[in-house]
């Protein structure tokens, strides 16, 4: 492990000994955002908006793309999480000891924050930022490394990227969105006409 990225751990993780009013916070950020982001997708998906329901469907093969590479990484690297390594480390959730290069956590909120961010560039801003604390989080809890982080956030984003590019432009996802409405159509008749 190179020391600057220890040293950079050891400059957030310690954070948590500095600031520890500020712990529960962050270890709500690190531990519990995925389930509002979750939710968040479900409701743009309800939202009726076909633009939304895109970005969605964009978003889950993001992630689903960059978990692979994020495997396929790991598989290159591999090392521990810091609290398994470092001595004195501020460990404020429990966890596995397990390869923790890349952060998953990092690749789910990039590749699915970024999408949301390059749909809806005007006030999608929030979900960069959440992104970013949450990556953040990972390392201030004691669970990632810096590098860890870093590398998770190029794959989310370049796959968000990549999604962004060409599945729009597929057949079988326009099709597959299609008939998906017409199904809803007939299970809620009442529902009005999705918006683009």
């Amino acid at each position: 492990m190179s020391q600057l990225n220890t040293d950079i751990f050891r400059l957030i993780n310690d954070w948590g000994k500095q600031l520890d009013f500020l712990n529960p916070i962050v270890v709500f950020i690190a531990e519990y955002t995925i389930y509002f982001l979750a939710l968040a997708m479900l409701f743009y998906w309800f939202t009726g908006i076909k633009r939304y329901r895109m970005m969605v469907i964009q978003a889950g093969l993001a992630f689903v793309l960059a978990e692979v590479i994020g495997k396929l990484l790991g598989k290159l690297h591999e090392h521990h999480q810091p609290f398994a390594e470092l001595p004195d480390v501020s460990k404020l959730i429990d966890h596995a000891i397990n390869n923790s290069f890349p952060s998953d956590h990092t690749i789910l909120f990039f590749s699915i924050c970024t999408s949301f961010w390059l749909v809806r560039k005007r006030n999608g801003w929030f979900w960069l930022v959440l992104a970013t604390c949450v990556a953040i989080s990972r390392v201030w809890v004691g669970v990632h490394y810096p590098v860890d982080i870093l590398v998770g956030a190029i794959v989310g984003i370049i796959s968000a990227l990549i999604c962004y590019w060409f599945i729009p432009d597929l057949r079988f996802i326009k099709r597959l969105l299609a008939s998906y409405e017409k199904l809803e159509q007939r299970i809620l008749p009442r529902r009005q006409k999705s918006r683009r």
